[in-house]
């Protein structure tokens, strides 16, 4: 913490250089896709490890020149600033980017005091309006759906997480499946993530769409991943993976987001923290007293060891319909603030 020092800064410059982070994480992600798919259908020789671990070597260094970019071009906006400010000629070309710059930047008539005002006024009244603490979001209907939700989806994404290699046994898939699969839904995991929010905003922006709808339509497919891995049909895992591992990645993109949202952002770390408990008690209602319960049934032999689809079919169908149930939990809530969507944050956006 020590290493990190905030910087104020009012330039339009900062977003492409945060899609120049996104852009090459989406690399990073589909260049690991592509390898761990080729390790798995033929061994790679050792010059090609070698290569391909370069390469990716490279591709972590990124970053850092995307950040050594920007602050060069701060350094040379502030000196352009100091030239200005002395009555120096200044450089031609940063002199030509500034001026780009400021020519797309949209000018409009400040409003009167009166409507400044109105303004300051609609701000604090949409504030009041979802700032909740703890005790006040543990008394709302709103609260309870959305953890229920959580419940049934990150639950049980974790559930299938703690116990994706030993399934994969059951199944016959290999040492380096198993790992593999891992490493993948690692990847499915990020791209919920990322893709979540960004999906979830351009409907909000655009259309108003109240943002617990997406947590349903995650719920639903999840729910279709858990019956994938339950069928049991050959290579499964890998559908069942992507599914779920979408799925998953998707709800803690926008738990946090919805949770600011409805509640407010004045204590909205605590409220997303206790949300965020549905996640180690689904994992560990999931995982011990469903999952465990019925491997140690079906199990046989001294070690209680199980083969085949039958090890964990019913426990994902049980997995599955808990997540169909959060289907309409999600949509509950989806129903109960789609109003207020409309009539506080989508209202905030618009007017910020």
């Amino acid at each position: 913490m020590s290493l990190v020092r905030n910087f104020d800064t009012n330039t339009k410059d900062d977003r492409k250089f945060l899609n120049a982070f996104s852009a090459v994480s989406l690399i990073i992600a589909a260049y690991l896709t592509i390898i761990i798919i080729l390790e798995n259908i033929n061994s790679l020789p050792s010059l090609a490890r070698i290569v391909t671990f370069t390469v990716l070597l490279l591709l972590f260094a990124l970053p850092l020149g995307i950040a050594v970019r920007a602050h060069r071009e701060d350094s040379d906006r502030y000196a352009q600033t100091l030239l200005e400010e002395r009555g120096s000629k200044p450089n031609p070309v940063i002199y030509s980017e500034i001026c780009k710059a400021e020519d797309s930047i949209d000018y409009h008539e400040l409003p009167s005091e009166e409507g400044q005002a109105k303004a300051a006024s609609a701000d604090e009244r949409l504030s009041d309006e979802a700032n909740m603490n703890l005790l006040q979001a543990l008394c709302s209907v709103n609260f309870w759906l959305l953890f229920i939700a959580m419940f049934c989806g990150l639950g049980s994404g974790l559930a299938m997480i703690n116990n994706i290699s030993q399934i994969g046994e059951s199944l016959d898939y290999t040492a380096a499946e198993r790992n593999s699969l891992v490493s993948l839904f690692s990847i499915w995991n990020f791209l919920g993530r990322f893709g979540a929010g960004f999906v979830s905003d351009i409907f909000l922006h655009r259309g108003g769409c109240a943002r617990p709808l997406f947590v349903a339509i995650t719920l639903a497919i999840m729910s279709v991943g858990h019956i994938v891995v339950a069928a049991g049909f050959s290579k499964n895992l890998y559908l069942g993976s992507v599914l779920v591992g979408v799925a998953y990645g998707s709800q803690w993109s926008l738990m946090p987001t919805i949770t600011s949202e409805i509640f407010g952002v004045g204590h909205v770390g605590t409220i997303f923290n206790t949300i965020a408990i549905a996640s180690p008690v689904g994992s560990y209602t999931f995982s011990v007293r469903i999952i465990g319960f019925i491997y140690d049934k079906v199990g046989s032999g001294e070690d209680n060891t199980c083969f085949g689809s039958r090890c964990f079919m019913l426990s994902f169908m049980i997995m599955a319909s808990v997540a169909f149930f959060g289907v309409f939990v999600a949509l509950l809530l989806f129903f109960r603030t789609r109003r207020f969507y409309k009539a506080v944050v989508f209202r905030r956006l618009r007017h910020f």
